[in-house]
């Protein structure tokens, strides 16, 4: 097993950790206007690409 020989500093620990933050997720819109997730039923109208798929939360 690799066993790790000089202690990594806190500056090269966090410039390898730079890239791991979460990405902001893209946002489409629904034809009702309410924002979704890209390829997922609307959750205001139950649409999904023109189509009722969910019944409508009403």
């Amino acid at each position: 097993m690799a066993v790790q020989q000089n202690k990594k500093s806190a500056s090269k620990k966090r410039m390898r950790r730079s890239h791991h933050h979460v990405d902001v997720p893209s946002v489409v819109y629904c034809q009702c206007g309410e924002p979704t997730l890209p390829h997922r039923a609307c959750t205001k109208c139950g649409n999904y690409k023109g189509r009722a798929i969910i019944p409508a939360n009403d």
